[in-house]
């Protein structure tokens, strides 16, 4: 044993492995939060099964009512978690100096937003597969195939880039009660004037053009004619690429870690 020396080797482990032990932080922290795990799965499946059960008092289209919800739905689960949770979450950690901490950890400001991006595609691979499966149990049968799965795949990472940028801009910029309280105010906004719940089509012709524009529109309207077959609209992954790219430009010029 005499023979034998130990040689330290400090400093931190590979950002890879501090990525995912923090996105595995991230996501503990955020299923044990009972506000969040209500927004971002209890209220989309009630949505779901409500709306599918509730008959003729809400007028959907013509078309078959769990046809027309479960895209709507799978679009909100996206912004429930993409927007409102990383938005709200994210202010309370700058408030109470959480992100000031991290900045000056080992783990590279890069690693921690790639860490909350993890977490978030965890979580809503999660939510999309539980809205899937019961609204398939409601009745709802895509078409399309392999194509229209990738075409709805391409559809929510945008949806969660545009999402997840405005929520992190509404994070770095406004005070932690004013994220909680605009953020909330957005999600109900957009939940019953964004073509989340109803199509599009359902709203007067004056609006339509705008509702379409939206992040929650051109998400929700965009997974609505992949599943019914349509195809992928272009116009729908373009509006969301933008706002994804405006909305990521101008956090990266004003966001504030403390």
């Amino acid at each position: 044993m005499s023979g034998l020396t130990f040689t330290p080797s400090p400093g931190a482990r590979p950002l890879s492995r501090m990525v995912r032990i923090h996105a595995a932080m991230e996501t503990r922290l955020l299923l044990r939060n009972g506000e969040q795990v209500l927004l971002a799965l209890v209220i989309p499946l009630l949505l779901l099964i409500g709306g599918a059960r509730s008959g003729d008092v809400i007028d959907l289209g013509s078309g078959r009512r769990i046809d027309v919800l479960t895209p709507g739905i799978l679009a909100l689960a996206v912004m429930s978690t993409a927007f409102t949770s990383l938005a709200i979450s994210t202010a309370f950690e700058r408030r109470y100096g959480v992100l000031k901490r991290l900045g000056s950890s080992p783990l590279p400001r890069v690693g921690l937003l790639l860490g909350k991006v993890l977490s978030l595609i965890t979580v809503i691979a999660v939510q999309l597969a539980l809205v899937a499966v019961v609204g398939l149990g409601l009745g709802w049968r895509p078409t399309g195939g392999v194509v229209a799965g990738a075409a709805a795949a391409l559809l929510v990472v945008l949806g969660a880039a545009a999402f997840a940028s405005l929520g992190l801009l509404m994070a770095g910029s406004l005070r932690a009660e004013a994220t909680l309280a605009a953020a909330n105010l957005v999600y109900v906004v957009l939940l019953v004037a964004g073509a989340v719940l109803l199509p599009v089509s359902s709203y007067p012709d004056p609006m339509q053009p705008v509702v379409t524009l939206l992040p929650s529109g051109a998400l929700a309207q965009g997974l609505r004619e992949v599943a019914s077959g349509a195809g992928l609209s272009l116009v729908h992954a373009l509006v969301l690429a933008v706002w994804a790219a405006l909305a990521a430009a101008l956090t990266a010029r004003t966001f504030r870690w403390e």
